[in-house]
């Protein structure tokens, strides 16, 4: 029998859609926190946690992301009220004694310096789906979005070069009168194998 009933798959996956025009209604930053409090709870590999969340709210901090957009990106996300840079910590591993266990620390340290950036990239990757459902179910809407340089934000928002930008997140309350119908995806067959 299903846990989940319509009404929650409505609200993070069957009617939940990805925004590019947003209400101008602010996210206050007690609802960021209890966003963080949600997504840091699902499983990264090892418990290693290697996600960085910079939220960027402000038009000071707005404008320095800008230059680093892509042009058709730069509306939607200038008009979001929150931009969360998603990105990873290259030095995770100096966590890993606490966060899971001493032998697993010692060997992700002395793992090649590829499958650390691996682990992260992975793991963060995993630890930013979660912020858009954890987004969705606080009533949040999200618009993730990939065309920006990565370089240039790893510049101008972590110059000393231990967190790496992995992708955006727009964030905010979506305009949802000015949806698109929502594009194809694959079936089942398309896309899967069961062996």
């Amino acid at each position: 029998m299903p846990i989940m009933d319509e009404q929650h798959r409505a609200l993070f996956f069957t009617e939940a859609r990805t925004h590019r025009h947003w209400l101008e209604k602010p996210i206050d930053d007690p609802l960021l926190k209890e966003l963080y409090e949600l997504l840091r709870l699902p499983p990264t590999s090892a418990n290693c946690q290697p996600a960085r969340f910079v939220f960027v709210k402000s038009q000071a901090a707005k404008e320095r992301l800008k230059p680093a957009l892509s042009p058709g990106n730069v509306e939607k996300t200038m008009k979001a009220p929150v931009t969360v840079i998603l990105a990873y910590d290259t030095e995770f591993y100096f966590r890993l004694t606490e966060l899971a266990s001493p032998q697993i620390a010692e060997n992700v340290r002395n793992s090649p310096p590829e499958k650390r950036t691996q682990m992260a990239y992975q793991s963060g990757t995993l630890q930013g789906a979660y912020l858009i459902l954890a987004a969705r179910g606080l009533g949040l809407d999200c618009g993730p979005l990939g065309g920006f340089d990565n370089a240039l934000v790893d510049q101008e928002f972590f110059p000393d070069g231990k967190w790496k930008s992995n992708f955006l997140i727009n964030l905010g309350y979506g305009d949802a009168a000015k949806l698109h119908p929502r594009q194809v995806r694959l079936e089942f067959e398309e896309a899967c194998r069961i062996e």
